[in-house]
C-alpha cells in the first residue's frame, strides 16, 4: 500500500484521500470541478479521474447526478474509491479502472456530461516526474485522443469540458472543431497582464460548426499576489461563470 492523506477540499465539505508522494490534486482539479455546466439530474463521467481532485467536488456540486470516473492507474482508482466512501458518494458514484479510449468503446452516447483533466505532456517533453507522477503527467493517449474519447461518450448535444496547457489549445480546437459546436474557451492566467498558463475548453456534441467564443481570461491572483475573488469563489465550491 502506499502512504496518503487524507485532505479536504471546498472549506472542509468534501474530503480527498491522496498519495503522500506523486499527485495530489490542485486548482486545476477545482476549476474543472467549478466549469462544468450544472444539471440536476443524468449521468456523468470523468476520464483520467487519479484520486478524484474534480470528480468528488462535482458530485458535491451537483448532487442529482450520477458520476463515473475511470483512471488507468489502479492506485489512484483505489483512492477514488476510498474517497467516494468517506464522502458517502457510493449510492452515486462509481469508479472504473481502464485505459479512456479503451473503456468508452461499450459507451457510445451515453453521458450527459464528460469532462476530463488529461496529462499535460508527451513522453520525452520534460524530465522524469517524480516518484507516483508519471500517468498524471506524462500522456498515454494523446490530447487528441482525449477529446475524441469524450466526444464518443458523450450523447447528442452533451457537453464536454476540458483543462489543459494553453500550449496545446490549438490541438484541442483543431479535433473539437470537427466533432463538437458552441466551442468556448477560456483563458486561465495567474494575474493580470500575465500570459494565459491554462484554458478551460467546452463544447457540445454534434452542433453545427458555428463561431468560437474566445473570452476574457480570468485571473487567479490579483496585481498584489493576494488570490483573486474568482479564485477565493472557487476554492470555495463556486462556479466558474463563463
Amino acid at each position: 500500500m502506499i502512504a496518503v492523506t487524507e485532505d479536504t477540499v471546498y472549506q472542509g465539505r468534501v474530503k480527498l484521500v491522496q498519495p503522500l508522494k506523486g499527485f495530489r490534486a490542485g486548482t486545476d482539479s477545482l476549476r474543472l470541478a467549478g466549469a462544468l455546466v450544472e444539471k440536476t439530474g443524468g449521468e456523468a463521467l470523468e476520464l483520467g479521474c487519479g484520486c478524484g481532485g474534480a470528480l468528488l467536488p462535482a458530485a458535491f456540486r451537483m448532487p442529482g447526478m450520477r458520476f463515473t470516473g475511470v483512471e488507468i492507474d489502479p492506485e489512484m482508482a483505489s483512492l477514488a474509491e476510498a474517497g467516494v466512501a468517506a464522502n458517502g458518494f457510493e449510492d452515486r458514484v462509481r469508479i472504473e479502472t481502464g485505459e479512456a479510449s479503451d473503456w468508452v468503446k461499450p459507451y457510445q452516447n451515453r453521458f450527459d456530461l464528460v469532462f476530463a483533466n488529461p496529462p499535460y505532456f508527451a513522453p520525452g517533453k520534460i524530465s522524469a516526474p517524480g516518484e507516483g507522477k508519471t500517468s498524471a503527467y506524462i500522456e498515454s493517449l494523446d490530447v487528441s485522443g482525449w477529446v475524441k474519447a469524450m466526444v464518443f461518450a458523450a450523447k447528442p448535444r452533451a457537453p464536454i469540458v476540458l483543462i489543459h496547457r494553453a500550449a496545446e489549445l490549438a490541438r484541442i480546437l483543431a479535433v473539437m472543431d470537427r466533432q463538437t459546436g458552441e466551442v468556448t474557451v477560456l483563458p486561465l492566467a495567474a494575474k493580470p497582464g500575465a500570459e494565459a498558463g491554462r484554458v478551460l475548453v467546452r463544447g457540445r456534441k454534434g452542433l453545427k460548426r458555428g463561431p468560437l467564443r474566445l473570452l476574457a481570461p480570468i485571473h487567479t491572483h490579483a496585481a498584489d499576489g493576494s488570490p483573486s475573488d474568482v479564485a477565493q469563489a472557487v476554492a470555495a465550491g463556486g462556479a466558474v461563470r463563463w
